[in-house]
């Protein structure tokens, strides 16, 4: 069962959303970040969601700025209007009468999961897969564009056969972001997950998140996963591991 929503960015446009409910008792509810470009309705966001749904965390999953059903550019967002618009997903959560206690994030969505924690009091627990430690290391994805942006101001930036527009804004918010003080101060139970094979992101990223965190802290190791969770069971997989994990926070 899912309910498709929208709800106000923190720049005004809509964001299009999906809540995963789960099908009988109601353990707690959750919010989830999709990475770089890769939309709500992505092998790793729709998979795990709808596990969690089945097994009593409901869930919303949302595209952000400019992409999927969500108005607004892509370029004129950045890791913090991201950041941003997480806490505002929790905020409509709230304003349903849905407690949130969990946010995962996948991929950049797990840096910015971290970061927004922050900003959500009911928040107790969060879980990040495949996450950089600084999200400054989403700039692989368009170095070749970089010396052209810092002159022109942008630069057409092709991801998933979708054209979008990268700003200068864009990757000098991204350079200022610094994560390192948010895991320290996070005061949540964190929970590191990452594939020791993952090519995009590598596994020394989750070491410096859990290096750089305060109990309570765990790390799971995702053996056999790639960094978009594709494979077979992959993302059902860490649904169920966050499962068993946040139960006492719920």
């Amino acid at each position: 069962m899912a309910e498709r929503i929208k709800f106000a960015s923190c720049s005004g446009p809509m964001l299009a959303g999906i809540i995963d409910l789960p099908p009988g008792e109601v353990r707690g509810w959750g919010v989830f970040a999709h990475g770089f470009t890769l939309g709500k309705d992505c092998p790793a966001a729709s998979r795990i969601c709808k596990q969690l749904a089945a097994e009593g965390i409901g869930m919303l999953r949302f595209d952000n700025l400019g992409l999927g059903q969500s108005e607004g550019d892509w370029g004129d967002g950045s890791f913090s209007h991201k950041v941003r618009d997480t806490v505002c997903a929790v905020n409509y959560m709230l304003d349903s009468g849905r407690d949130v206690r969990l946010l995962v994030g996948h991929s950049f969505g797990g840096a910015a999961v971290i970061a927004a924690a922050h900003d959500c009091s009911t928040v107790e627990a969060v879980a990040s897969i495949g996450a950089p430690f600084q999200p400054a290391h989403v700039e692989h994805n368009y170095d070749a564009l970089i010396q052209r942006i810092e002159a022109d101001g942008e630069a057409p930036f092709i991801a998933g056969g979708k054209a979008l527009t990268l700003k200068r804004d864009f990757i000098f918010d991204v350079r200022a972001a610094d994560l390192q003080e948010r895991i320290k101060d996070l005061r949540r139970a964190l929970l590191v997950m990452h594939s020791p094979t993952d090519n995009t992101v590598g596994i020394t990223n989750a070491s410096e998140i859990f290096r750089t965190a305060r109990h309570p802290r765990s790390f799971v190791s995702l053996e056999g996963a790639d960094h978009l969770l594709t494979g077979k069971n992959q993302a059902a997989r860490a649904a169920r591991i966050i499962s068993a994990w946040v139960d006492p926070y719920l």
